[in-house]
């Protein structure tokens, strides 16, 4: 099989796995008793990030072949998320948990071992590109693009696929049994880690580039990668992508559920949008995929400054659209904030890893990557889903399956946030003149 096929195999299931339940995951806690932990399961994500892509990052550049932890790290990832899934089927739907600390301690070790993947999978891609005379720039994204198509057909197939004692598996958009408000969910994910975990160890070799002479005791630690926040630029480019990581989660955590709450209002009850958050979400990644292919010729012509700047303000346009929609006569404002979700992720996230690596030695790829991981992901993701569940706390409310309340002023919040950071950026990122 062709090379870059093989690159975009991978990508389709890394991302599948995570788009099986990242974004309609509040919908199945909230009916399962969890609603109040909502911003502690997606600040998890984030907490993990802090420490696991840099670990497993320093394992790869070190120890471990990076397409063989990749294998290991999705068979555990898989394993306990089968476990998340076991602890609903054994509650029933439409019951409350009553084992939540397993639960969420399940759910904690399957995405700690699932978040450093994100990068590992970059440095695979990398690596094996590089060692085969192509071009990261021009040749990674369109391999990058089949993981939005696999998150997307993971978010449909939840979104669609239901499943009863009495009519077995079916296709449905309005049946409440569908997987998206359910455990199913996690075992969709689960199934799906498994298969990238045996495929990943048929993937090329990626030798471990070993430093000749005497190595450092930071390096022997995979610590030096570290030594990036020496230089300007990078610390800069890392402290932004921490500013502006804070915006990733908020809309992972809150669209569905926000959407969803609509189908607890009497004017919006019946809309097709109400009742098919996942499905409406998926516009999102369909929009990433398109502008993914976008990221070279940019990349190229503006430079990472430019690029990371319009990231930034479709983050404002994202929420803000958001703030002043509705699945009613104003869908076309949340389809608006589909579209432009696109720009504001890969601009900022896939441009982010394509910057590291051109900006890295290759002694230190996995490590870097993973540091990039820990800037956005980690820290940046943790405090703004933590930070965003305080807000939504404030003004919305659990009232049975529904989170309703003041979801506009929630969502100018976060467009106003968004905003800063742009500004912020303008004024304090610099580059030379032709400088990527």
């Amino acid at each position: 099989m062709n090379l870059k096929a093989r690159l975009a195999i991978m990508n389709f299931l890394e991302f599948a796995v995570w788009g099986a339940y990242l974004t309609c995951m509040s919908n199945y806690l909230g009916s399962a008793g969890l609603g109040d932990l909502i911003p502690w399961f997606y600040s998890i994500q984030g907490l993990v990030s802090i420490f696991m892509p840099t670990i497993m990052g320093i394992i790869a550049d070190r120890l471990v072949q990076p397409q063989r932890l990749l294998g290991l790290c999705h068979l555990l990832a898989g394993a306990f998320m089968l476990g998340c899934w076991w602890i609903g089927y054994s509650t029933g739907l439409g019951n409350q948990i009553e084992q939540r600390s397993l639960f969420v301690v399940l759910y904690t070790l399957s995405v700690a071992f699932y978040m450093p993947t994100l990068a590992l999978s970059n440095t695979v891609a990398f690596s094996t590109l590089k060692r085969n005379g192509y071009d990261t720039i021009l040749d990674f994204p369109p391999i990058r693009v089949l993981g939005t198509v696999g998150f997307i057909a993971a978010m449909w197939f939840v979104n669609c696929a239901a499943y009863t004692s009495d009519e077995g598996f079916f296709f449905s958009v309005t049946d409440e049994s569908r997987f998206q408000y359910s455990f199913m969910q996690f075992g969709v994910s689960a199934v799906l880690g498994f298969v990238l975990a045996v495929y990943s160890f048929t993937l090329p070799k990626c030798p471990i580039v070993k430093k000749e002479g005497k190595i450092s005791l930071s390096e022997s630690f995979g610590l030096n990668a570290f030594r990036l926040f020496g230089q300007k630029k990078m610390a800069l480019f890392f402290i932004f992508s921490m500013l502006l990581g804070m915006s990733l989660q908020v809309t992972n955590g809150y669209a569905t559920p926000f959407i969803t709450s609509f189908s607890g209002v009497a004017e919006y009850a019946h809309t097709f949008g109400a009742n098919n958050a996942t499905l409406l979400t998926s516009l999102s990644q369909i929009s990433e995929a398109l502008c993914i292919l976008m990221i070279p010729f940019f990349l190229k012509r503006f430079g990472i400054k430019t690029v990371m700047l319009i990231a930034m303000i479709a983050w404002v346009l994202r929420f803000g659209f958001f703030g002043i929609g509705n699945p009613g006569d104003g869908l076309w404002m949340f389809i608006l904030s589909m579209i432009v979700y696109g720009v504001a992720f890969d601009f900022f996230n896939v441009s982010g890893a394509l910057f590291v690596e051109q900006e890295t030695d290759a002694s230190i790829q996995a490590s870097a990557q993973g540091l990039f991981m820990l800037m956005t992901n980690g820290i940046g993701a943790s405090v703004g889903t933590l930070a965003a569940g305080a807000v939504v706390d404030h003004y919305c409310h659990w009232e049975g399956k529904y989170l309703l309340g003041d979801w506009q002023t929630t969502w100018l919040i976060f467009s106003g946030y968004a905003l800063a950071v742009a500004v912020l950026f303008v004024l304090f990122f610099k580059t030379k003149k032709g400088e990527a």
